[in-house]
C-alpha cells in the first residue's frame, strides 16, 4: 500500500489514520504544481484530479478523496476504534461528520490556498466563513465530549485536527473555539499525529 501525500495538506489524516490502524504501508511525496511525485512519476496517471491524497492499494486499485481513504482505513482495521462498528447511528454520525469537514470547514480554507493573494475584503470574507464553520464545531463540542463522536478517537477526528490545524499557520486565532482548540492539542499529542507529521517534515 503506498500513500501519496504532501506535506501538512489534507493528506496528513490518512497519513495519520494508517500509523492509528497499525497498516503496513509506503509514503511518496507529490509536487502537485508540477503534477509530479518524489520519484519522478507522473502523478497524473495515478490521480487524474492532481491532488492528494491518494491511496494505491497492495491489488493495485487506487483510491482518492480524504474522506473515502479515511473511512477505508477504518473499515480494514475494525480492532484499532476509527469508527463504531456494526452500523448504526454512531457509524452514521463519522460519516457525517466527514463530509461537514470535507465539504464545509475544508472548503472554507480554499480561499488560502488559491496560489493568489488574499487581503482586504476578500481575506475578511474568508476569515469569516471559517469562523463560521468552527463556530458550528465548537458548539457540537460545548457538551464536554473530548472527540467530535464523544470519547472516542475517530477518523473524522484526524480530518478536522489537520484541516483546523492550518488556522495556526495563516495568523487564524482558535481562541474564539476553545473546545475546538483544545481537541486539536489533545490529537496533536496523539503518538500517531506525531510520527505522521514527523515523517512529513513538520516537526522540528
Amino acid at each position: 500500500m503506498k500513500l501519496y501525500y504532501k506535506p501538512g495538506a489534507c493528506s496528513l489524516a490518512s497519513h495519520i489514520a494508517l500509523i492509528e490502524a497499525g497498516e503496513s504501508f509506503e509514503l511518496e511525496q507529490v509536487d502537485t504544481a508540477a503534477g509530479t511525485t518524489a520519484s519522478g512519476g507522473d502523478f497524473r496517471a495515478i490521480n487524474p484530479k492532481g491532488y492528494v491524497p491518494a491511496l494505491v492499494l497492495d491489488g493495485g486499485e487506487t483510491v482518492t478523496e480524504g474522506a473515502a481513504i479515511l473511512q477505508l482505513i477504518a473499515e480494514r482495521n475494525p480492532d484499532a476504534g476509527l469508527v463504531p462498528q456494526g452500523g448504526g447511528l454512531g457509524r452514521t454520525r463519522v460519516q457525517e461528520q466527514l463530509n461537514f469537514v470535507a465539504s464545509e470547514l475544508h472548503k472554507a480554507f480554499g480561499p488560502f490556498f488559491s496560489g493568489k493573494p488574499l487581503e482586504g475584503e476578500a481575506r475578511d470574507a474568508a476569515v469569516e466563513r471559517v469562523n463560521g464553520r468552527m463556530q458550528l464545531v465548537e458548539a457540537m463540542l460545548a457538551d464536554g465530549r473530548d472527540y467530535l463522536n464523544g470519547a472516542q478517537f475517530s477518523v473524522a477526528d484526524a480530518y478536522l485536527f489537520v484541516v483546523t490545524n492550518w488556522a495556526n499557520f495563516l495568523g487564524l486565532s482558535l481562541d474564539g473555539v476553545p473546545n475546538l482548540k483544545a481537541l486539536v492539542a489533545r490529537v496533536a499529542e496523539r503518538p500517531s499525529t506525531r510520527a505522521a507529521m514527523q515523517a512529513e517534515g513538520l516537526l522540528g
